[in-house]
């Protein structure tokens, strides 16, 4: 078992980081639900709750998952394609990354600039402003469309992913499991 990336296969690292933001997106997906019928309901009750908190320790996340892919640049799988595929494949992992910062980004400008303060996990950060900050308002405005494009982003990422391992037959997903789908 390597910590440290290959050009086989992502390192135990790599792969925690990868599936604990995958599980806490998922859960930040469930939320969007969560505001149907002002929160009225399972989801809107247990999760919504937890949306700034979570926000906050992904941000976290994708900022070791940044320093960490950084460091390990020189011996981490290629991604799969080649010539157009290879392009779309890249610019799609960019803009997943560009999103996994943009979101948390966005939804702290939105709450300060609207004068709400910032607290994570019952820890105040930022405390709360009776001024608003419009131009923190105006960008974080941009926080529903980039989830949307997000969720967007998350589904090609994971139809990709089924795809190269269902139809392709390629390690592309085992890369990113503890062992090799399909070993016993």
């Amino acid at each position: 078992m390597s910590y440290h990336d290959t050009q086989q296969r992502y390192g135990v690292i790599s792969r925690l980081i990868h599936w604990t933001m995958a599980l806490l997106i998922l859960a930040q997906f469930m939320a969007l639900g969560g505001y149907i019928n002002d929160g009225d309901h399972w989801i809107g009750n247990t999760i919504v709750p937890w949306h700034v908190d979570i926000g906050l320790l992904l941000l976290v996340l994708v900022s070791l998952r940044i320093v960490w892919m950084l460091s390990q640049r020189q011996q981490r799988p290629e991604l799969k394609g080649q010539g157009v595929m290879a392009l779309l494949t890249k610019g799609a992992h960019l803009l997943l990354y560009l999103c996994m910062v943009l979101m948390p980004v966005t939804g702290v400008l939105l709450m300060l600039g609207e004068g709400h303060g910032l607290a994570g996990f019952g820890i105040e950060l930022v405390a709360e402003s009776e001024q608003e900050m419009a131009w923190a308002i105006a960008l974080g405005q941009w926080h529903a469309q980039i989830s949307w494009l997000f969720v967007a982003l998350v589904l090609g990422h994971l139809g990709a992913a089924l795809y190269h391992h269902f139809v392709k037959h390629d390690d592309t997903l085992a890369r990113m499991t503890t062992k090799r789908l399909g070993d016993s």
